[in-house]
């Protein structure tokens, strides 16, 4: 009965996790699709002969790419896989204690 408790209460830590990262990442991206347009106009309106927007939209783009890379991409199979091995592992060790 504990193993299914437990069970249950890792893979709902695992989902909290994991829509706590989703959250994140779509917080983010809803303030770049907020304030970089904003950031568009106020710069045209003040000085269109030097278009600085370039910069923040550039700085935050890489973040916002980088942050999605780590939510959806490339690491997340590696890390479930890592996550199972140790597991594994602490189940292994636990029973020759």
């Amino acid at each position: 009965m504990e193993t299914i408790i437990n069970k249950e209460e890792l893979a709902y830590r695992k989902a909290a996790r994991r829509v706590k990262e989703l959250k994140g990442f779509y917080g983010n991206l809803t303030s770049y699709c907020l304030v970089i347009p904003f950031l568009i106009v106020l710069n045209v309106i003040t000085d269109a002969s030097h278009l600085w927007f370039f910069w923040p939209m550039l700085g935050w783009g890489i973040g916002l790419l980088a942050h999605g890379v780590n939510t959806f991409g490339i690491g997340r199979a590696w890390e479930e896989k890592k996550i199972k091995e140790l597991m594994e592992e602490e189940r292994k060790n636990s029973k020759t204690l």
